[in-house]
Formats: structure tokens, sequence, C-alpha cells
């Protein structure tokens, strides 16, 4: 599919709700990706509302706290969301019994961590659900790398990646909560992260 992305960003960038319409409107097989950290109702409502049958692929990583736990069940349940839900090959009981607690950042066995308990499961989540479009909630205040990023992009595999929310502000995001009565969770940890401005690595790889 040919996409004129500068124009695309030009028009949509900067509307989220119009930018997943259009999105929508191309007809091909789409996901919407989420962790449950704060505001991922904000996402997870914009693309429903657009395509009721989009499937919500969640990586659970098996280190989510309860409240987490709690959130991704009440807003399933509220959404009615096609959840797809990723775990890793091995269980948390099994890593931690094998090799200890999550391995610092700086210790060498961190990144075969996030390959095992993230980037591996959403490489099967693609491989099985197969999408031509990606919604994704990352927002541009994130990451340095997110803030350099554009709202549409295509990766090298072809798939093109939108990021509707890339713009938007904490403030704006509490809004749409609060306009759409949607629930939210700020008790979230993302142990491949350890620092908050930090990749993780998913959207380095994809």
């Amino acid at each position: 599919m040919n996409l004129d992305l500068s124009r695309i960003n030009a028009e949509f960038g900067h509307n989220a709700e119009a930018l997943v319409d259009w999105a929508a409107s191309l007809g091909q097989p789409a996901i919407v990706t989420t962790n449950f950290r704060p505001f991922e109702a904000v996402i997870l409502h914009m693309v429903t509302r657009a395509r009721s049958d989009v499937p919500v692929v969640w990586m659970d990583n098996g280190y989510n706290t309860e409240a987490t736990y709690r959130y991704a069940d009440e807003v399933t349940k509220l959404l009615r969301l096609d959840l797809r839900i990723y775990l890793p090959r091995r269980s948390r009981a099994h890593r931690e019994a094998v090799e200890g607690p999550t391995p610092a950042l700086d210790d060498p066995r961190h990144a075969a961590f996030t390959e095992e308990v993230k980037l591996e499961p959403f490489a099967r989540a693609l491989r099985e659900t197969a999408p031509k479009v990606w919604f994704t909630a990352l927002r541009a205040t994130d990451t340095a790398v997110r803030a350099q990023m554009d709202a549409v992009s295509v990766n090298p595999d072809g798939l093109i990646k939108v990021a509707p929310l890339l713009h938007w502000s904490s403030k704006d995001l509490h809004a749409y909560c609060e306009t759409h009565g949607l629930p939210n969770n700020f008790d979230y940890v993302d142990p491949t992260k350890g620092e908050e401005n930090r990749e993780c690595g998913l959207h380095l790889a994809h």
C-alpha cells in the first residue's frame, strides 16, 4: 500500500480521532496494543469506537500490579474488548526460580529478560494476528525516541504504525477519560523499562 506519509501526518497527525477514522477506513487487518498503563482506556475506546472488531493485544509480562490486572478486566468488560493475551514462554515463577529476580538495567541479562517477557510475545502476536495496521498509544513525551516519531509511519516490514495520541498531554488524556466515563490506573510498573523515560525496546525493534 502506497501512502503519502507527509500528507497524512500533516492532515491527521494532530487530530487523534480523525486519524483513527482514517486508519480504520483503510479496511486492513489491524491490532491495537496495550499494557494497561495510565490512560490506556483512551486508545482502546477511540479505536474500538471506530472498529469494534479490532483485536487488543496485551503482552502480559507476569510482573503487573494487582491494580493493573483489575484494571485490565474492568476495561475489557466495559469496552467489550476482543482481548488477546500473550504470555512469555516461561511463567514468572519459573524464570525467577532458575534465574532470580528481575535483572537491573546495568545487568547484561536485562536484554535477554526484555526479549523473553515482551519482544518474543509481541513477535508471536504479530505472526498470529498478521495485522497490516498497528494502533499504539505511544506519546512524544514518553521518551526522546518517541519525540522524533510521526503519528503515522511504515515499518520496514510494511506494517502501518498509527499513534493517534502522539501529541496528547496527560491533561488531554484525563479530559477524554472524564468525558467518556473511562476508568484509569496509576499503579503500574514495567520491569523492562526500569526508568520512566527509557525505551523498553518494543518500539525500537518495531
